[in-house]
């Protein structure tokens, strides 16, 4: 029996060598390190500012005879929004310009009159005091005619305000009063005009972002213009790139972040005032760059390393240096070549030196 027991033992061992001979490699997914176009990015949350917002008011009092758009539609610059009715405001404009006709037909007399005085105190046929007369005479007619001239003037702007039109082009919101309402300046807002095309995106960057960034700007390693991009609420990104228009001069305090704006062509309307979106700014030109996805790289106590497929398909532990990490992409600095292997699907079934079933990402 005690013979039995050994014989037993190296059977069943035998039987658990062939099993694991028998066991399929893990299977995993390799990506080969490629060379590639990489731009370094920050993204931070903003949020959109109209380029000019206005509230429209009314300047002279009077009923309200139209209302020349629909809220929420396109105005263009000078396009018709309110009418007061003018009827008054006309028949003020010609009351001043008679009184203005009356005062000028007066000036001229007096000066006729002060030409004649001085004729006749030059011939020593009339005294010097109705010389002095007639001047005196002459320049306050000549009063009346300033004074009645800028009443004119205002009655004419008076005139002028009972068509309130558009400043610029934009998006109007609707009106607050109807047609035959008496509307005046102590109505309040009528509508809000606001212009959407341009607009731009306000976002915080960290100070020490912004410094690298500004240092790049200079060095001509990164550019200002079509530098910024949008992600929108939806998740899609906005066709038009922005560029850097803005950067305070101070910081916020709290934060360490600076205030930063990007202007952004808006043909269509499709980015509105006060909306929350993501902006991703450009801080480095594209160039190539050796780089591998960003899942491939694992971290221990001694810092990076990946998982190199190499010959007979065996994984191979790499330690690797990671030089920064854009848009799913760890870009590699040192320890690992163009065109080696990496796994970046079933890490966790691997170990080093193991022989793995490697398939290139997309199969199966």
């Amino acid at each position: 029996m005690a013979r039995m027991i050994p014989r037993l033992l190296l059977v069943l061992m035998f039987a658990g060598a062939a099993q694991a001979q028998n066991v399929p490699p893990p299977a995993v997914v390799a990506v080969p390190a490629a060379i590639m176009e990489l731009e370094e990015t920050a993204t931070f949350n903003g949020r959109l500012d109209a380029d000019s917002r206005v509230t429209l008011m009314a300047r002279v009092s009077g009923m309200l005879e139209d209302v020349g758009f629909a809220p929420g539609e396109h105005v263009e610059e000078g396009q018709l929004l309110f009418r007061i009715e003018p009827d008054l405001y006309e028949t003020q404009v010609t009351e001043a310009q008679g009184a203005l006709n009356a005062a000028e037909a007066a000036r001229d007399l007096a000066r006729i009159e002060r030409d004649r005085q001085a004729e006749l105190v030059s011939r020593q046929a009339a005294a010097q005091a109705a010389l002095d007369n007639a001047g005196a005479t002459l320049a306050a007619r000549e009063a009346d005619v300033m004074r009645l001239a800028a009443g004119l003037e205002r009655a004419r702007l008076n005139l002028s305000y009972t068509q309130i039109t558009a400043p610029f082009a934009g998006r109007i919101g609707p009106a607050t009063v109807d047609i035959g309402a008496l509307i005046g300046p102590e109505t309040g807002p009528l509508a809000t005009l606001i212009q959407l095309d341009p607009i731009h995106a306000e976002f915080p960057v960290p100070t020490a972002l912004l410094r690298n960034y500004q240092e790049r700007v200079a060095a001509g390693e990164a550019s200002q213009d079509s530098a910024v991009t949008l992600q929108l609420a939806n998740g899609s990104i906005y066709e038009h790139a922005g560029d850097v228009d803005f950067v305070d001069s101070a910081v916020t305090a709290g934060t360490d972040s600076v205030r930063m704006r990007a202007r952004f062509e808006n043909p269509e309307g499709t980015l509105r005032d006060g909306e929350l979106v993501r902006v991703t700014l450009t801080a480095q030109r594209p160039r190539g760059e050796l780089a591998v996805p960003q899942q491939a790289v694992q971290r221990d106590i001694q810092g990076a390393f990946v998982l190199v497929v190499g010959e007979g398909e065996i994984a191979e532990q790499r330690r690797v240096s990671v030089g920064r990490s854009t848009r799913g992409m760890a870009v590699i600095s040192d320890g690992l070549a163009e065109g080696e292997r990496v796994i970046t699907e079933g890490v966790n079934k691997v170990r080093p030196g193991a022989v793995v079933d490697a398939a290139p990402a997309g199969d199966g």
